[in-house]
């Protein structure tokens, strides 16, 4: 679980623009006439529209792909009931969640009233608004009437996802691992710790799938809920057995299943081995479960175990639920979230965990062998299917228990949209993240005199990322963080330039000597050279002292590339070296090279960086779609600059055709596919939508990058440098926090691949 201080949070919240989401327009607005259609006298139209036809309503505003998150803070998270304003960085966070793993914009509304009928009619009202109601932290048993009579009363999708989502993930779960041990599930005996909304939502859904009632035994802190107890409310009754288990050890002995949603310790070994065999273990408290993964599996061999942490097999995680489910709801204007839907969206999940796991989920987990299994019975929320797998299913389902109005009727078109609205540009990093945790390196900073380079050290350590290595005078460095309130007891800090380490000095110089003594470095300057953090860092990465290094943060860019170009150098197959940017724009990632390194490059030159870049993309999992940029289309300019492009082309096309790129090519004929395809039909690329673009020289390359990330807001992660022997990159001077964590990200997968 990645660690953190309390005052990284608030500041994570308060920072910038405080809050998590924000609204933005999605028509022009620039000029008069812009103005006069977004608002009066143009905006009548629509209304009158919609005044005529209801259903309009979709058609001319965003209600379509609007969700209410509401709460009234009676049960935040694990807090209790802390109350609206202060649920709010929640419902944020969720909102936060349904965008980027739904595509669907939230507003999140608390309200300050604990009473039923209160709440109850003020999301009543407040609901022509929106596309979708999703009821967030209500406590229970308010929670169960607040849901059924929000749904009864409005023609909108209402979900209550404390209760439903966990439902559908364990649901899933459950389904799998009931095809792995054979069992049947009518024959299953269940038990459940916990009598909360999840647990009743969980247990209902369980018995819509063919757990028999009687079958259940249902535990609160109390013991076994049975008939013969007296302090029962109707939630819990709706569960009580006549039985004589009084504890919960008495009601797991035999027990196929078991659910927990309860708390930290509540099933001790002694529980497990009294059940049946295969047993099925969902052990979900937050943020440790009822029994410890190291318990469970030193008790018990056959088990199925699941959690709800990421740091485990099998973890039960509500997102990989509620933005599809929602996404499909409104994509089909349901008038509800009925069970069909959410059972729908069950088998779905467990459909999709029996598929072959694509390469970019098995490498951003840093596996091969991800198959579905004991160990693997739900899907990663970093699989890029689950949109496409469960959003069709639940509109599908909707539509066949009649609550869809917008029915689908081309289903290959649907998918083939959300895969377009979602892009992957979101989840480029987060498979880094992923794959980084799970093979962490040690990655030196060489400008560790940066506060920045210090706060990201520091988080890349707590997160699992890397092992951090700080370089630099060793003094001067801890001055620096306790300046700042840094606490780098744990992080290793080497000082290159003291007596200690002039062994070590020597060692490198001498390495770098044997390199570049026919090259004009002497012995003496060598040995200087090994004072520069730079110098230093490289050789510690050449000798395996590191396996990464990041530098730039205080230093030039050529300052910092010239050491790993004399000590590790480049690749043998290429002639260069290369920079390139991803840039994450709403329409997804697309990738700029060469953007850092190659002033006027060659037609030659344009051919090692494109496949330099080619095999780089592939890294992260995209399929690269590449154009070859001129002020030039297809030979129209005579002038060398384009001849050079067009050299590479022909180059390319012949030595490399499995590459798919053309050119040359002005930007606007490689982004804009149908202008290409109405003017250029001939192009290799056809219809395929560009995502890699290759500029002819450094200035054009950083030229627009810079524009991108300035004029378009676009996120810039780089430069991530390519062709060298082993993992050296070089940020920009003055790099953020995230930029510098985000490429150590990719240092380390770089090293992964390395060491390959």
């Amino acid at each position: 679980m990645a660690k953190f201080t309390k005052q990284e949070a608030l500041d994570y919240h308060a920072n910038g623009r405080p809050g998590k989401v924000q609204v933005v327009p999605t028509k022009p607005y620039r000029t008069q006439k812009d103005l006069s259609l977004a608002y009066s006298p143009g905006v009548a139209h629509p209304c009158l529209e919609i005044e005529k036809n209801n259903e309009d309503v979709y058609k001319y505003t965003n209600k379509g792909n609007l969700v209410a998150v509401i709460s009234n803070g009676t049960a935040v998270l694990g807090l209790g009931n802390i109350g609206a304003e202060a649920g709010k960085p929640v419902m944020e966070g969720k909102g936060l969640l349904f965008k980027i793993f739904g595509d669907i914009d939230v507003f999140d509304i608390e309200i300050g009233t604990q009473d039923i009928d209160k709440f109850v009619e003020t999301v009543i009202e407040i609901a022509p608004t929106f596309g979708g109601i999703n009821l967030e932290d209500i406590k229970a048993p308010e929670c169960f009437e607040i849901e059924k009579r929000v749904k009864e009363a409005l023609d909108i999708p209402v979900m209550h996802d404390d209760q439903h989502g966990t439902a559908i993930i364990s649901a899933a779960g459950l389904v799998s691992a009931l095809e792995l041990t054979g069992k049947d599930i009518s024959k299953c005996k269940l038990v459940v710790s916990g009598a909360g909304a999840a647990a009743v939502a969980c247990t209902r859904l369980y018995i819509s799938l063919g757990i028999k009632p009687e079958n259940v035994l249902m535990c609160d802190s109390r013991g076994v809920l049975s008939t013969k107890r007296d302090n029962l409310n109707a939630s819990k009754m709706e569960f009580a057995q006549d039985t004589d288990a009084v504890t919960l050890t008495d009601a797991l002995v035999g027990a196929d299943i078991f659910l927990g949603l309860s708390v930290k310790g509540a099933m001790s070994k002694e529980m497990l081995a009294s059940m049946a065999p295969n047993p099925i273990v969902f052990a979900m408290a937050n943020p440790d479960p009822e029994i410890s993964y190291e318990d469970a599996y030193a008790t018990r061999q056959d088990l199925i175990f699941a959690t709800g942490r990421s740091d485990y097999p099998n973890q039960i995680n509500n997102v990989l639920g509620f933005p599809f489910i929602f996404r499909g709801a409104l994509d089909v204007h349901a008038t509800a979230i009925n069970e069909e839907m959410k059972v729908a969206a069950v088998y779905a999940l467990s459909e999709l965990a029996k598929q072959p796991v694509p390469d970019v989920v098995q490498k951003a987990y840093n596996k091969t062998d991800m198959s579905f299994g004991r160990e693997y019975i739900v899907p990663t929320p970093l699989d890029p299917r689950l949109i496409e797998y469960v959003a069709p299913a639940v509109a599908k389902a909707a539509m066949d228990s009649g609550v869809a109005r917008n029915p689908i009727e081309d289903w290959d078109n649907y998918k083939a949209k959300l895969r377009e609205r979602m892009g992957i540009d979101h989840s480029i990093m987060r498979s880094m993240f992923s794959k980084a945790k799970r093979n962490p390196k040690r990655v030196v900073y060489s400008d560790a005199m940066d506060i920045n380079v210090l706060q990201a050290a520091i988080q890349v350590k707590q997160e699992g990322i890397a092992t951090p290595i700080l370089l630099g005078i060793k003094d001067a460095i801890t001055e620096l963080a306790n300046q700042s309130n840094i606490d780098l007891s744990d992080i290793e800090i080497i000082d290159n330039t003291s007596a200690e380490n002039a062994d070590k000095r020597n060692q490198f110089a001498n390495i770098l000597y044997e390199k570049r003594k026919r090259r004009g470095i002497s012995l003496k300057s060598a040995q200087r050279l090994m004072f520069d953090k730079n110098y230093y860092g490289v050789a510690m990465v050449e000798t395996g002292e590191a396996d990464a290094m990041i530098s730039g943060t205080k230093t030039k860019y050529a300052d910092a590339i010239r050491p790993a170009l004399q000590i590790i150098n480049k690749k043998d197959e290429f002639g260069k070296i290369a920079g390139m940017y991803i840039m994450n724009t709403k329409k997804g990632p697309y990738f700029f090279a060469d953007t850092t390194v190659n002033i006027d490059p060659t037609d030659d030159d344009l051919v090692d960086i494109t496949v330099l870049t080619n095999k780089a993309v592939k890294e992260f999992g995209v399929d690269p779609v590449m154009a070859m940029l001129s002020y030039s289309n297809f030979g129209s300019a005579e002038l060398e600059s384009a001849k050079k492009a067009s050299r590479a082309i022909s180059k390319l096309h012949k030595d490399y055709p499995e590459i798919m790129i053309d050119g040359e090519m002005q930007a606007n004929f490689a982004l804009n596919k149908s202008l290409r395809i109405e003017r250029y039909p001939f192009s290799k690329l056809g219809n395929r939508t560009v995502n890699t673009l290759i500029f002819p020289s450094l200035s054009a390359g950083n030229i627009a990058y810079k524009m991108m990330q300035e004029i378009g807001q676009t996120e810039a992660i780089g430069p991530i440098v390519m062709g060298l022997k082993k993992p050296i990159h070089v940020l920009q001077l003055s790099s953020s926090v995230r930029e510098i964590i985000d490429m150590t990200a990719i240092a380390v997968v770089d090293a992964q691949q390395t060491k390959k």
